[in-house]
């Protein structure tokens, strides 16, 4: 048996780490295998010599996220034991640097995974980035955070959000009002996320000067799209006819976000996805980048990474079957 001490500066920070009835120290001690016992501000870690070595990892990689201001959760936790898991702790320095923006309420935005902070640097490089991954991985918030970051900072004009409104299984026809109240449940998400960022009087100000437009992507047909940041959400329900239109709206000084989760297309069976083409025809061209985030970059509840790795797993396995 090895034992290896930490002394932690401050009182409250062991009790930060420890986390509500212990939950942290318990996911940890279970995980990595070894025993961690606290002593006020002194936590000695108890196990065999490689385990307690992970573990002294995973408690500085903790103290780190304390350091930056930051709660640790358990999505912290269980991020910051995949890092050391997978040998790349020392990556995780590169987090939570730099706030991207901060929002009405003041609560800085960065990025809280390596996969997002990769996606949030190739949209400051490109003219264009394609980021793909499943739900809860924070691909439409950040952009919105980007956004509003270079709204605010005036290197572009104008903020353009837009979805197709593509029917998942109801129809828009049997929705109540005109046709702006039928397609705005399908904006909401992007509302939200303005709404966090700006707050709802800021909001709706920039729209009436015409500076923020959310909007269905069918507007945007025979447009030319110039000085503006433009977001195109929920790309994988959009048509190969749909991307390309879309794709030449771009003018000059503007940028463009897709973002998209390719599991979840809700197109016709005979339709191609427009993303899942894009991806395929655009990997490679000069200042167009593609992010692929994964299941370790969702920051939603842990369950939601459970069950996003599990049909992950399942269309893995049936893709194998058919290739027998």
């Amino acid at each position: 048996m090895t034992e290896q001490t930490i002394n932690v500066e401050r009182l409250e920070q062991v009790i930060a780490l420890f986390g509500s009835f212990d939950q942290n120290i318990r996911l940890i001690e279970q995980s990595v295998g070894v025993k961690v016992i606290n002593r006020d501000t002194e936590l000695k870690i108890v196990g065999e010599a490689e385990n307690v070595y992970r573990g002294v990892k995973v408690m500085e990689g903790l103290l780190s996220v304390l350091a930056r201001g930051e709660p640790v959760s358990e999505q912290n936790v269980r991020y910051i034991l995949g890092l050391v898991e997978d040998g790349a702790e020392d990556k995780l320095s590169e987090l939570g640097k730099d706030a991207v923006c901060v929002t009405a309420k003041g609560k800085p935005v960065k990025a809280k995974t390596l996969g997002q902070k990769k996606y949030l640097d190739a949209i400051a490089k490109n003219t264009v980035t394609i980021g793909v991954g499943p739900a809860g991985t924070g691909k439409t918030y950040l952009a919105v955070a980007k956004a509003v970051t270079a709204f605010r900072q005036k290197e572009v004009s104008r903020i353009i959000l837009t979805r197709p409104a593509v029917e998942a299984g109801e129809k828009l026809g049997f929705l109540p009002g005109d046709l702006q109240n039928k397609v705005d449940p399908y904006l909401r998400p992007l509302y939200d996320a303005l709404f966090d960022m700006l707050g709802s009087e800021t909001y709706h100000k920039f729209v009436e000067r015409g500076s923020i437009e959310v909007a269905p992507l069918a507007y945007m047909r025979g447009r030319t799209l110039d000085d503006s940041f433009i977001i195109l959400d929920e790309a994988q329900n959009t048509t190969r006819e749909q991307m390309k239109m879309f794709l030449t709206r771009m003018g000059f000084g503007s940028k463009v976000v897709i973002t998209g989760d390719v599991t979840q297309i809700d197109l016709p069976r005979d339709k191609v996805s427009g993303l899942k083409e894009a991806v395929r025809v655009l990997k490679g061209v000069e200042d167009i980048a593609v992010c692929e985030l994964t299941a370790r970059d969702v920051v939603r509840h842990v369950l939601v990474q459970r069950i996003v790795k599990a049909y992950e797993d399942f269309e893995a396995r049936a893709n194998r079957r058919r290739d027998r």
